[in-house]
């Protein structure tokens, strides 16, 4: 005991006497032979304790995205040497040391110019913590590209972890070690330090390099919780706003995320991911339709990740869905009707279809399907009103699908009669012919396009491609005949009380193959000696089911080919259609093998731009900002012009009115019958003509 306390006083006199640098020294050799013979053979430097190295490699905080540094007297903040500037030739010895030898001193140096690069341009001012100041762009651009290329790979060969991958228990078991306690601040900095960066760049090729590199890094997260919910967010905001290829990367980074994390972010990610495909999906044109398509299928894509944890979050979502429709149905408002009739809410339903249809033969989702198809039901039913064909046409393409995929039969026909015989369809078109229709980006139609006769002709050719998918999902059904009699005897009634005679004679090609199906089921059904509720019943057929045999499959092969062809003409008529909406999907890397050869693309980002964190805003002139915005807002006009000549007629539910009336136009105005309308433009003619010649003469006098 005694002992002890003259060791304690000698270190303090030593302290005093400013020797504390050799004790440190002597006790390190005491304490742990072999780092300290490590130390000496690898790095003297290390070895040389001063006031100068303290707190320089402290662990990186979360909060400020900053190195703590120990208390130091202003006087010795004063006597501190002046910073040196970074130069290429100081990055490039750095860089030739770690590949040749692993140099330790050369990774400390490095990764402290790393942290200057990053927070450069701060609002902070220069860090008197660092002993570097920046830089030009070029050294900015060789310090990022090899920090980022090469991180990874150095701080795994010091945790002694494998080359790549890795799973969450891995980090877990190595926190214990000495290792970590030894290098986990190079993990925190690099991690933290990376993330400012990250909320700092513009350039979308730039984040989606960067953030490609940071994703084989990602398994070090598990160890920074606070870090891990910070990359979360960031990478869902660049996911739903980015453009080119940066959706598709920060997909993949959250992705690898939850499969290397597990639960640690599972949660976080599923809800973060819904929430930002809500608010990105509440409003569809034709040039966001793909934008879209590709959100929801990236939803799908994570929820499979974890199917269980999936299931939790999708009965909470789909029951929301459920209690928003069960206000609409007992309170019968316009607002309540909104709430429901709106993209959002559809696109929620198009969202948990595609889901469960992904993982129908999962067990863990399917028990979903059947809440989901009666939500279905109750929207398309909400308000049978024939301006909402668009939207009860979704429905039914929701609920074929869900009955495709999961192999229950669900009375869509029904609903897709009942609109059939509203007398919206039966007479002819007594608006023109109007322009096309695209089904896909409307909800609700206003009434002078509902009398039109390019509307009726989508609508009628929709609900008979429908009718025809449903019927051949069961045209290989022991009780087709029986199932098909109702739908049939209707449909004849439609041929009969229908005065538009295209419309007879596509229904009439329906029927003709509807009861060639009947011969095709009934030879088979005479040689069988089983019940109806016998299990082999299920085998029936099943032999020309998988070769698609039967005459209804073939005839919606072709449906599903002229429906291509009608969605293909509504394309070529718009140049901007679709222009945009997959470009990144050409940029996605097949594997991390292949992702591992794009270095050379980071080389091309980084070397051929000049930008420096915190420069943009200050670089810029006053008129050269003056005369951008002037450029964008040029652009934006004649975006906006030329989207109102493509979509025209696209009508949101959230800006219409229930009450408008028959002579209202999408805006709730007042529409004047046709004769009224071409009579008041020949009277302003007349009246341009006019005043044009009063000032001419007015001139001449």
């Amino acid at each position: 005991m005694r002992d002890s306390h003259n060791k304690v006083y000698k270190w303090l006199l030593d302290v005093i006497e400013g020797k504390e640098g050799r004790f440190c020294e002597t006790m390190l050799g005491k304490w742990d032979p072999e780092f300290y013979e490590f130390l000496k053979e690898h790095d003297k430097a290390l070895l040389q304790f001063n006031d100068e190295d303290i707190g320089d490699d402290v662990d990186t905080d979360v909060e400020d995205a900053d190195v703590q540094v120990g208390k130091h007297d202003a006087a010795e903040k004063e006597e501190k040497p002046s910073k040196s500037v970074i130069t290429t030739a100081m990055v490039d010895s750095w860089c030739n040391s770690i590949r040749e030898n692993g140099n330790f001193s050369a990774i400390r140096s490095l990764m402290r110019a790393f942290k200057t690069a990053c927070h450069y341009g701060d609002d902070g001012g220069d860090d008197s913590s660092t002993k570097f100041s920046i830089m030009s762009s070029s050294v900015f651009n060789k310090i990022m590209l090899f920090v980022l290329s090469e991180m990874d790979t150095i701080l795994r060969k010091l945790l002694k972890l494998p080359n790549s991958g890795g799973k969450k228990e891995t980090i877990v078991n190595l926190m214990t070690s000495k290792q970590w306690k030894n290098y986990n601040h190079f993990v925190k900095s690099y991690l933290g330090n990376a993330l400012h960066v990250l909320n700092q760049m513009t350039d979308t090729e730039m984040i989606s390099f960067t953030l490609r590199r940071l994703k084989y890094s990602s398994i070090f997260l598990a160890a920074f919780p606070s870090l891990l919910r910070k990359y979360v967010k960031v990478a869902l905001h660049f996911w739903g706003t980015g453009g080119g290829a940066l959706p598709v990367v920060s997909f993949l980074f959250l992705r690898d995320l939850c499969i290397r994390l597990g639960s640690d972010c599972l949660d976080e990610c599923f809800k973060g991911i819904y929430k930002a495909y809500v608010l990105n999906c509440q409003f569809i044109n034709a040039m966001k339709l793909q934008h879209i398509q590709f959100l929801g299928n990236c939803v799908i894509e994570l929820l499979g990740v974890d199917l269980q944890t999936a299931y939790q979050h999708a009965f909470v979502f789909i029951r929301q869905l459920a209690m928003i429709l069960r206000e609409a149905l007992n309170t019968k408002t316009k607002e309540a009707f909104r709430k429901v009739y709106e993209w959002k809410f559809i696109n929620c339903l198009e969202l948990w279809t595609g889901t469960i249809c992904a993982y129908s033969s999962e067990a863990d989702l399917r028990p979903l399907a059947y809440p989901l198809t009666q939500i279905i039901s109750g929207v398309a039913q909400l308000v049978p009103t024939a301006r909402y064909f668009p939207l009860r046409l979704r429905c039914a393409k929701m609920l074929n699908r869900i009955a495709a995929s999961t192999g229950t039969f669900i009375p869509v026909s029904l609903l897709l009669l009942d609109m059939l015989e509203m007398k919206e369809l039966n007479r002819p078109a007594t608006g023109g012919v109007g322009k096309a229709v695209d089904l896909r980006t409307l909800l609700k139609v206003s009434k002078p396009t509902l009398k039109t006769r390019a509307f009726q002709e989508a609508c009628v050719f929709s609900v008979i491609e429908e009718l025809a998918e449903h019927l051949a999902q069961w045209s290989y059904s022991v009780a087709f005949f029986e199932l098909s009699v109702i739908p049939l005897d209707r449909m004849r009634r439609f041929c009969k009380s229908s005065k538009v005679d295209r419309f007879r004679k596509e229904m009439r090609h329906l029927i003709r193959q509807i009861e060639a199906n009947f011969e095709f089921t009934n030879e088979r059904r005479m040689s069988i000696s089983f019940l109806p509720n016998d299990p082999a019943a299920t085998s029936f057929l099943e032999d020309e089911k998988r070769l698609g045999s039967s005459p209804l499959s073939q005839y919606v092969l072709s449906l599903r080919q002229r429906a291509q062809q009608r969605y293909d003409s509504l394309m070529e008529s718009s140049v901007l259609v679709g222009e945009h909406g997959s470009v990144f999907g050409n940029k996605i890397p097949e594997s991390d093998e292949e992702d591992d050869t794009r270095n050379e693309e980071g080389a091309a980002v980084f070397n051929s731009s000049s930008w420096l964190p915190g420069s943009d805003t200050k670089a810029k002139k006053p008129k050269e900002m003056k005369k951008k915005k002037n450029n964008r807002n040029m652009e934006e006009h004649r975006e906006v012009a030329v989207d109102e000549d493509i979509v025209e007629d696209l009508v949101l539910s959230s800006d219409e009115d229930e009450s408008q009336s028959d002579g209202d136009d999408d805006n709730g105005q007042p529409v004047p019958p046709p004769e009224q309308q071409s009579k008041k433009r020949k009277n302003a003619r007349s009246h341009a003509k006019r005043s044009k010649k009063r000032r001419a003469n007015r001139h001449d006098t």
